[in-house]
């Protein structure tokens, strides 16, 4: 969501004789023109007798040479700009980047390459579309910044449309807006950072988990209560890479489910998104969704793996916005197992697995929403109590309670409306205040949980609301950057040049794959 921060050194350029600051042409050229820089000492000049036709060409049949061009500081803005290095064949060996000292909404990336001059020339023609080339060649010299010290610069990394067709699990967002020392970080709040250690945050429940508040439908029916006490066992002994144990529910509670169940299918059909009605019938063919059966969530759990990458686990309760916003950074939903109580069906002051069956699961299928709430996740990884609440307040008013436009007509997407008969009939109707999603204004809107919403939010597509998230993210104040990795399931922290090229060397082999 939010663009990388990226750190690099001097050494590697001083090494290769390199300067990015030499490179850069006294004055600025003009959007899109070309700026050749010849080598002083002749190392990047043309080997096989040809010295040039003084019509600005500047790489030999085969070899090495360098590009240095610029970009908006934005997401997605340096991924696209690789891409066409990989279409044209051009091998890159090294990158660099720092801040544009020419305009502070752009970034410098320095290219070293290794191609013909046929492909060189190609790409530069592709390139000029996309960027500013500043120069090609540039002279040997030293980079460093005026204090000798590393330079940190952010850059926008991105799982965009494209990316999602090569490799869709290569690449997720980083998130961060400065660097500071490994000192420094030890006073970032925890957050897991491996899979396995989601387990700490599951056992962080901080309400309706074997207690019940004495305004809860259940708390004097103390049949309803050891029942509760079952599932909490059940939530808290449960462990990463287990299967979800399996319920056995009672008549009550099925018969509690079957009636949710049955009002909410009348709704769906005029209510629900696209996206849900999609998912829908594939949850009753593969997981058991009937009016007379409560799904199993290890059932639904591989049916989610298959389908978007995401996973469920059981908890007891209430979570914090943190631990729970830290599931969603790896693709996985804390999901509670207990039936509301049978005296309300259409009434629960906590989400119950009805609640997360019905509301959450078939948009959890979806690969696009799957990826907006895992960058939600991401984001508040490390952030402050602050900017966790700011990300909680939008998932609340997107993921729990989030509208969209499809085919003129208003939608719900949000699971706390596709779970509730009366609120999802209320949304849409003339007497709801619907505004317009924007994360800046959304935040700061008051969260109702036992009423109506005061205000709901709409978007036209899950695309135009994690855009929005992912702008909305650059405010957030994060001392590092984050990578998830799929293949081991963790997060790696992003502060030195070798995490970076470890990234970028990733990022590099997935899209040639």
């Amino acid at each position: 969501m939010q663009p990388a921060m990226m750190m690099f050194s001097s050494k590697y350029w001083a090494r290769r004789g390199f300067s990015l600051d030499s490179a850069l042409p006294e004055e600025r050229p003009a959007v899109g023109s070309l700026t050749l820089n010849r080598s002083s000492s002749g190392k990047n000049e043309d080997k096989k007798g040809n010295k040039g036709n003084g019509k600005g060409e500047s790489v030999s049949e085969g070899g090495k040479t360098a590009v240095v061009f610029s970009l908006k500081n934005e997401v997605g803005g340096l991924v696209k700009a690789l891409r066409l290095f990989q279409e044209k064949h051009v091998s890159m060996v090294h990158i660099e980047s720092r801040k544009s000292k020419r305009r502070n909404s752009e970034v410098e990336i320095f290219v070293d390459c290794d191609c013909s001059k046929k492909e060189f020339n190609e790409l530069i023609q592709l390139l000029k579309f996309q960027t500013n080339i500043v120069s090609l060649n540039p002279p040997e010299n030293i980079w460093t910044d005026e204090e000798g010290k590393a330079v940190f610069v952010s850059l926008g990394l991105d799982t965009d449309k494209r990316l999602a067709q090569v490799s869709p699990w290569s690449y997720t967002p980083v998130h961060s807006t400065r660097i500071l020392s490994s000192t420094d970080l030890d006073c970032v709040p925890w957050f897991p950072r491996k899979i396995s250690e989601l387990d700490k945050c599951s056992q962080r429940v901080l309400m309706y988990g074997s207690e019940l508040d004495a305004d809860h439908p259940g708390f004097k029916d103390n049949v309803y209560r050891q029942r509760r006490k079952y599932f909490v066992d059940v939530a808290m002994s449960y462990k990463y890479g287990q299967p979800i144990p399996r319920v056995e529910y009672t008549a009550e509670e099925i018969k509690t489910w079957g009636v949710v169940f049955r009002e909410l299918s009348k709704l769906y059909p005029t209510h629900a998104c696209r996206e849900y009605l999609k998912n829908f019938p594939l949850l009753t063919k593969y997981c058991g969704y009937r009016e007379d059966n409560v799904p199993q969530l290890e059932d639904v759990s591989i049916f989610l793996k298959e389908r978007s990458g995401f996973t469920v686990r059981p908890v007891a309760g209430y979570l914090s916005p943190r631990d729970f916003l830290a599931g969603l950074a790896y693709r996985v939903f804390h999901c509670t197992q207990y039936i509301r109580h049978g005296s309300d069906p259409l009434y629960t002051p906590e989400p119950d697995t009805c609640h997360e069956l019905l509301g959450h699961v078939p948009l959890l299928a979806d690969p696009k929403f799957a990826q907006f709430s895992q960058e939600i996740g991401l984001a508040s990884l490390g952030a402050s109590d602050e900017d966790v609440q700011k990300l909680a307040t939008c998932y609340f008013f997107t993921i729990e309670f989030g509208l969209c436009k499809q085919e003129g007509q208003l939608r719900a997407y949000g699971a706390g409306l596709l779970s509730s008969i009366g609120e999802l009939k209320h949304a849409l109707s003339d007497k709801a205040n619907v505004k317009t999603f924007d994360p800046k204004t959304t935040c700061l809107q008051e969260c109702l949980i036992t009423t109506f919403q005061e205000a709901y939010f709409v978007s036209e597509s899950f695309e135009e609301a994690k855009e929005k998230m992912r702008d909305f993210a650059k405010s957030i104040n994060r001392p590092f950057s984050v990578y998830f990795n799929p293949y081991t399931q963790s997060i790696e922290i992003l502060k030195d040049t070798r995490s970076i090229e470890n990234v970028v060397q990733d990022l590099r082999s997935d899209l040639n794959t």
